[in-house]
């Protein structure tokens, strides 16, 4: 049995990070994968999701700009942009795989654990000083009969030809996203919510400002429904809701959330403690097992599933591996984004959590020569500020929300003073960057 100082399961953002630093120590290193190298991100979620948006963004944007500019609006072709999709990331597994073949050792199939300290992959085992599960999240699917016919996330960002009409079965921001697309090609599309609300964990007003804009597009969406069972009918599908409702569609999507990757992993056998919530880890990343860590989407921590984080904890790791770092992890200002249309991001304190020792403000962007420019009537952004007047949250909807939530990160994390702005940055003009010394107030 062949022994390594460190293994590490999942090769996505996690994963990856982490084994790029260790490489460059003189430390073993085993890396396992059982699925597509690189995991999620660059292969089936956030990379190929921006790299539709281009055209999606253009399209949808040319359709509010008819009869402002704009004589006709562009048609977006489905096929032809997945199939410039699939020729630009089809191969990146197999090129991440021969980038960690360069790097270290690696296991290809599912690592099983057999004890706290050994793993088996395709029947042989290895043991390792520090296991690093960073195996990740997959697409939830609903336990209801004709489940079988519903379609997730990864099948979207993969589907060669666009169906007529769609039905998504849940409106976190996987769903919303996918739905936009998709109606901006012409499908008509519904969405099915469980609850009252869009995008819980972003503002309740712009979630609600989000509805009212993709309603504008044709989207329709039914609250406070569930569906309940799935059938094939006529060459379509047939929706039936805890109302009693049904709808006939050519397409289920089944974006009712994600799960963190455990099944395969056997931690029973090794005694590692996990929820439905994923594994849990202690303010060092370690399990409740000495010796084993887990970073990345896989932890049970409440924290936003995001790359950034993923790759923020891998550096720790390895620091604390590494370089003696004792000190348990710190998490630095985290801005989000769903990217519909229009984008909606924020960063900080939630004006919806925020009580009487915060004030907000609420400014309305439409009127600026930018969003104006492009018709877009739904730019608004809301700051929070706490009793001192210092800047501790902002959330926005628009066309350029995350680029303008991603100015305003820097600034609430590192604390920056309006006269240290003011000192300090110039910014490009008319850019949102430009109007942040007047969102300063001290």
């Amino acid at each position: 049995m062949k022994k390594y100082d460190y293994i590490i399961l999942g090769t996505g953002p996690a994963g990856y990070k982490l084994a790029q630093l260790l490489a460059k120590t003189d430390k073993s290193l085993l890396a396992v994968e059982g699925g597509l190298f690189g995991g999620t991100c660059p292969n089936v979620g956030c990379e190929p999701k921006i790299f539709l948006s281009g055209a999606i963004h253009t399209a949808r944007a040319s359709q509010q700009l008819v009869g402002r500019g704009i004589a006709q609006s562009a048609q977006l072709d489905w096929d032809q942009l997945m199939a410039a999709k699939k020729a630009r990331f089809d191969s990146w597994p197999a090129e991440t795989k021969a980038i960690y073949e360069k790097m270290c050792d690696v296991a290809v199939g599912y690592g099983q654990f057999v004890d706290a300290h050994t793993i088996e992959v395709a029947g042989q085992r290895y043991r390792g000083d520090k296991i690093i599960i960073a195996t990740g999240h997959r697409p939830h699917r609903l336990a209801i009969p004709g489940n079988q016919y519903s379609h997730d996330s990864t099948d979207v960002l993969s589907l060669a030809h666009r169906p007529d009409r769609a039905v998504f079965i849940g409106g976190g921001y996987v769903g919303i996203e996918l739905a936009s697309f998709l109606a901006a090609a012409g499908t008509k599309v519904e969405i099915l919510i469980r609850s009252d609300r869009i995008l819980r964990g972003f503002y309740s007003k712009y979630a609600q400002a989000m509805v009212d804009a993709m309603e504008k597009q044709g989207i329709k969406f039914h609250f406070q429904t569930s569906a309940t069972k799935i059938e094939s009918h006529q060459g379509a599908y047939l929706i039936t809701t805890n109302q009693g409702t049904k709808l006939t569609t050519d397409y289920v999507v089944d974006a009712s959330g994600r799960v963190p990757n455990v099944e395969k992993l056997n931690l029973s056998a090794a005694g590692i403690a996990f929820s439905k919530h994923g594994i849990d880890v202690d303010d060092h990343l370690q399990t409740n097992i000495s010796g084993v860590y887990a970073i990345g989407d896989i932890t049970s921590q409440a924290l936003p599933k995001l790359t950034p984080v993923a790759e923020l904890e891998a550096t720790y790791l390895y620091r604390h591996f590494e370089e003696g770092q004792t000190v348990p992890i710190h998490y630095p200002t985290i801005g989000t984004a769903a990217f519909a249309f229009p984008e909606i991001a924020q960063v900080g304190v939630n004006p919806d959590q925020a009580g009487t020792d915060y004030h907000i403000e609420e400014r309305d962007l439409s009127g600026g020569s930018l969003y104006a420019g492009l018709n877009e009537q739904e730019a608004k952004l809301t700051l929070v500020y706490d009793s001192t007047d210092r800047l501790v949250g902002a959330s926005e909807i628009g066309a350029t929300a995350a680029d303008d939530i991603n100015n305003l990160v820097p600034v609430i994390g590192l604390k920056i003073s309006q006269t240290d702005w003011e000192n300090n940055v110039l910014p490009i003009y008319p850019a949102l960057a430009d109007k942040v010394a007047g969102i300063l107030k001290k």
